[in-house]
This record gives C-alpha cells, structure tokens and sequence, in this order.
C-alpha cells in the first residue's frame, strides 16, 4: 500500500513540474511608463524592450556587434496586458536563424546599457532607438 502511494505522490509531482516547463514557454508582456518617456514595454522581471528605426516589420538589421549591445528578446508565447491585442505579438527568424519576438512586426531588443527595472537608458540613442510602446 505505501508503494502505491508513493507512486501516486510521484506521477503528481512529475505532473506538476511538466506544467510548470509549459507555463515557463509563456512570457508576460507588462505595461510601464515614466515621465518624459510616456508608456512602453517590459518583459516579465521589468525590463525594457526597444525598437530600431532601421528595422522594417519582419526584418532585424542589427546585427554582429550591435546585437552585443541589443540583446535580442524572444519568447515563443506572450501573454500580454489589458489593453493590448495578443495578435500584434508574433516572431521572425533573422537571417542568423536565431528567432526574435516582434510588436506589429517590428522586432524586439533589450538594452546591454539597461541593468535594473524600469531603466530606459536606450531611450531615443542614435535617434534610432526607442522603447517599444503600445
């Protein structure tokens, strides 16, 4: 009898951890804002994610070392804020076959230069960076 409930405690356990590596493939998309910057993206811990001007929808032209500075951000799944269409959120594959989240098409950064939540250091660099905003 204690066999079996152990097994039973077991299959529980491994079920529940299972979940838990499905619910870890869907990332929550928050909504922050600050004065002079207005409301943008976070991913789930609260960092910032950005846009590149030189970007078109689908289509990442930072490359080679500028990816050292603007790290990509993927996440297959999103779930995203009240407000804010789910559709609008999608991926792409770079020409380096690396995979990369997109808003409207546009692809997603974080900022090397951003190290705590809530900073926006890569607001409006090169005035070619910004935060992605809703």
């Amino acid at each position: 009898m204690r066999k079996r409930a152990y097994f039973y405690a077991v299959c529980v356990l491994l079920s529940m951890a299972l979940s838990g590596v499905a619910l870890a493939d869907h990332h929550a998309i928050k909504l922050s804002g600050k004065d002079g910057v207005g409301k943008f993206f976070t991913d789930a811990k609260g960092m910032t994610l950005y846009i590149f001007k030189k970007d078109s929808p689908g289509k990442s032209a930072c490359a080679g070392p500028c990816v050292e500075k603007w790290p990509l951000y993927f996440r297959e799944k999103v779930a995203v804020p009240e407000g804010v269409t789910e559709g609008d959120f999608s991926a792409i594959t770079r020409e380096d076959g690396k995979r990369q989240t997109t808003y409207k098409g546009w692809p997603l950064y974080y900022y090397a230069g951003d190290k705590a939540p809530g900073d926006v250091l890569g607001q409006g660099l090169g005035n070619v960076w910004f935060v992605a905003n809703p």
